[in-house]
């Protein structure tokens, strides 16, 4: 691309010119700002609409517009959280800050600095956030807000509200002592922030403790930069190590790789799936079998099977429960790798949902299940919203349709690779998901058996493709174990409510619950009966338990 008044190479560019692109910079960022309020009241003005709606549908004040924040997150592009955020602020924007929406809308306010006065004066009345409001973007103040920072324009709106009303500012910070928390989120290159939100007067504590261990260590010539020796020492006191010891933490993780890359040297990486609220991450391979290796070592490891199909995707695995049961939660969270299934969503999956919802006969299977956050699954239930499962490139897909009849399809992430032979022949033990648990001893890989002692025969690792199965050997059964599961004995049918891996619907049909029929009441002569004499016995059981529920033999 040309830039106006320039040649292709950037050498000999007059500095007239130069000055033109910097005045061109200022103007496009005014324009920025402009079309964030033109959204703003875009978005004011739908949620105002669907409340409407809803309100004419008799629907509940509190349910109402709870699908808005993830159409807003879906149009801008951005999370359902950060959809919130954005419907919340402009709302406050258009209808109790005026003059601020006016500068955000010339261009003179940007939209960070237009949300930190929202957030400033969140505490203080209508009354007292609109003088706030005039003082600070009111017309005659817009010169000096523009030249203002935004350190200076917090501590501006600070004072200002401390003069105005102290009591909700003491209220506040009281309010913010309730809220202290700690958090984990990832951080580039296999790292996580560990942040503790305290008050003050303990986090300066805290921190001047760990700086001065720190100095002391250095003192006395450790090699360990300040920063590194307070985080060590951090680790070291939360988890009750002694010094020196903070990378010996036991840690629980899940850790979703396939059989090449932990077992014959692969280099697809693996990916961390949830397991705390950092949420996902992707590893190189070496760092996944150092992390399944140093589980091994501390005696914490552990290992799960997950089948897959030829072409990736993980099999199929039903349930008749309305829930899903534990075993099928977990294989939905290791598909989604931990995050929200819904397009442009990175919380960590908190609910198990049916796509089709089970009372519209969605059954509890694999493919009608989806890993959500929330918000998210809280906002489909909202009037005028569907789904439904679908496939894109052979992966599990879930087309989502908003009440104003856009459509978005979020795709499953491509599960790692399986292992195969010469002639390309799929695996039929396709993957594996490590974990680290404490009181594991010994599990089942493909065919192998790990010790607690660490030993493993390099001969039992090798898995066994579908063209390497005798001709003699026993057909294949209607049903596919999965999620580490064995199968019955030779002959008999799983009897358990929670099927693995079903395909075919039973020739008998749905089985009808029969009830116990209460029991037949008796006359008072039969009470004193039972009640008197030396052969009196304790009341026995009117009826035995009902199991008509179970699957025939």
């Amino acid at each position: 691309m040309i830039l106006p008044g320039a040649t292709d190479t950037p050498a000999g560019v007059p500095a007239a010119i130069r000055a033109e692109w910097v005045d061109l910079l200022g103007e496009l960022e005014s324009v920025k700002n402009a079309i964030t309020a033109t959204q703003a009241r875009l978005t004011v003005a739908l949620d105002e609409a669907t409340r409407a709606d809803e309100a004419w549908q008799s629907i509940r004040a509190e349910r109402q517009g709870r699908g808005v924040p993830n159409q807003v997150g879906a149009a801008l592009r951005v999370s359902p959280h950060a959809g919130a955020g954005f419907v919340s602020t402009s709302r406050v924007w258009v209808t109790q800050m005026p003059h601020t929406f006016a500068a955000l809308q010339s261009g003179v306010l940007s939209q960070w600095r237009a949300t930190l006065l929202v957030r400033e004066t969140s505490h203080l009345s209508l009354e007292h956030r609109a003088l706030v409001d005039e003082e600070i973007c009111g017309p005659v103040h817009l010169a000096e807000l523009a030249k203002m920072s935004t350190r200076r324009l917090i501590a501006r709106i600070k004072e200002l509200a401390a003069q105005l009303d102290v009591h909700a500012c003491v209220k506040r910070n009281a309010k913010a002592v309730t809220e202290r928390r700690v958090s984990i989120r990832p951080a580039p290159d296999l790292m996580v922030y560990l942040t503790a939100l305290v008050p003050m007067a303990q986090g300066v504590q805290a921190y001047a403790q760990l700086k001065a261990t720190a100095d002391t260590a250095k003192a006395s010539g450790d090699e360990r930069g300040v920063g590194q020796i307070m985080a060590d020492t951090l680790i070291e006191r939360a988890t009750t190590r002694e010094p020196g010891h903070a990378n010996d933490v036991p840690v629980t993780i899940n850790l979703l790789v396939s059989d090449d890359t932990l077992l014959a040297g692969g280099n697809q990486p693996g990916v961390v799936v949830e397991g705390a609220p950092s949420g996902a991450g992707v590893v190189p391979a070496p760092v996944a079998r150092n992390l399944a290796a140093h589980a091994i070592d501390t005696d914490t490891a552990w290992l799960r099977s997950i089948y897959v199909n030829p072409h990736g995707r993980l099999l199929a695995t039903t349930s008749t429960s309305r829930f899903h049961p534990q075993g099928l939660s977990s294989l939905l969270r290791a598909r989604e790798q931990g995050i929200c299934a819904t397009a442009w969503c990175d919380a960590p999956i908190r609910h198990t949902d049916h796509v089709t919802p089970h009372a519209e006969g969605g059954p509890t299977s694999l493919d009608n299940g989806q890993g959500l956050c929330a918000r998210c699954n809280h906002a489909k239930q909202a009037p005028g919203w569907s789904q439904k499962t679908t496939q894109l490139n052979g992966l599990h897909a879930v087309e989502t349709i908003t009440p104003t009849g856009h459509t978005y399809v979020s795709v499953a992430p491509t599960p790692p690779t399986p292992a195969r032979t010469q002639d390309t022949t799929p695996m039929r033990n396709a993957s594996f998901v490590p974990a680290t648990a404490s009181g594991r001893e010994g599990v089942s890989i493909a065919g192998s058996t790990r010790r607690g002692d660490g030993n493993t025969s390099a001969d039992q690792l090798a898995p066994v493709a579908d063209s390497e199965t005798p001709s003699d050997a026993p057909a294949t059964p209607a049903w596919t174990p999965a999620v580490g599961m064995t199968g019955p004995p030779p002959g008999h049918n799983p009897r358990s409510r929670y099927s693995i891996g079903c395909q075919t619907t039973p020739a008998h049909g749905a089985i009808a619950y029969r009830p116990t029929p209460p029991p037949r009441p008796r006359s008072p002569k039969q009470r004193a009966a039972r009640s008197t004499g030396p052969a009196a016995r304790p009341p026995s059981r009117t009826g035995r338990a009902d199991l008509s529920w179970a699957h025939p033999m």
